[in-house]
This record gives C-alpha cells, sequence and structure tokens, in this order.
C-alpha cells in the first residue's frame, strides 16, 4: 500500500510540473519569447526541481513535450527540443548534491541541440554560432537567472512540498 501512494504521489508532482511548464512557456509565448533564435522560457527554471524530487524528470520532459506541441512546433523540435530536455533533466539529477551547478546539463543539452533544430528545421536566416550564442544566454538567463532563485524560495520549503 505505501509503495502505491507514493508512485501516485510521484505521478501526481510529475503531471503537476508538466502543466506547470506548459502554462509558464504559454507566458513566454504570448510575448513572442518561447521560440525562435532568440528564445527565452521561464519554464525552463523548473529543471532546478529536479535537485527536490525525481518527478521533476518526466514532468519536465513531458511539460517541454506537450508545450512544443501546443504551441505549434515542428515535429522535429518537439522531439529533439523533448529529448534535450529530459537528457538535460537526467544531468541535473545526478547533480542534485550540487544545486548551483546542477542547471548545467540542461543549460548545455538545450544549448547543444536547439541551435540546429531552429537553424535545420525552421530554415533560420542567423548564422549557426549566432544561434549557439542567443539560445545559449536564454537559457542561462532561464536556468540561472530564475532557476536558482527558485532553488532558494523552494529550499526553505522544500521538505513540506516534495517528501
Amino acid at each position: 500500500m505505501q509503495k502505491n501512494r507514493k508512485h501516485i504521489r510521484h505521478l501526481c508532482e510529475a503531471a503537476l510540473i508538466a502543466a506547470i511548464y506548459v502554462i509558464l512557456t504559454y507566458l513566454c509565448a504570448a510575448v513572442g519569447m518561447s521560440s525562435g533564435a532568440i528564445q527565452l522560457r521561464f519554464s525552463e527554471a523548473l529543471c532546478i526541481l529536479a535537485i527536490f524530487t525525481p518527478a521533476a524528470v518526466p514532468g519536465v520532459a513531458l511539460g517541454c513535450f506537450m508545450a512544443n506541441l501546443l504551441t505549434g512546433c515542428a515535429l522535429w523540435d518537439i522531439v529533439f527540443g523533448s529529448l534535450a530536455s529530459l537528457i538535460g533533466m537526467l544531468g541535473c539529477r545526478a547533480l542534485k548534491k550540487h544545486p548551483y551547478v546542477a542547471p548545467v546539463p540542461y543549460a548545455l543539452a538545450n544549448m547543444i541541440v536547439i541551435p540546429f533544430v531552429v537553424k535545420l528545421v525552421y530554415s533560420a536566416p542567423e548564422a549557426l554560432p549566432l544561434i549557439f550564442l542567443t539560445v545559449g544566454i536564454g537559457e542561462i538567463i532561464s536556468v540561472f537567472g530564475f532557476g536558482i532563485p527558485l532553488y532558494l524560495a523552494l529550499k526553505k520549503h522544500a521538505c513540506r512540498i516534495f517528501k
């Protein structure tokens, strides 16, 4: 019985994280910040949740998949963007004992994969090095500028939120 409760809680946490990711991405999409060569997603800050719960790994990956699907991204963006998020989240979870460097794998996975998607799938006119730079800056702002403050806020209350 206890194992079932834990499994259900894990599923609920993952679903909630995915839903929050989608909502935050929609907010960014509403002002044109969530896609393209220059992108900034508040939702990327949720990668920091991997420090607190393993449910964040599938939650963020599923949230990325759903957000990309619902905002009209191309199929290859949906697939490779979600894979980049999943790989990055696995790295974040592996570094959970080092919260200030834990977001690095997430940022790197997206900084490496997304520029190729933007250039090849969307035929972005910008040079690939420029897309690497702009996506990289957006990732750094998202995962560190928004993610670390989220970590600090949750650190005080994590024992009550993520048991």
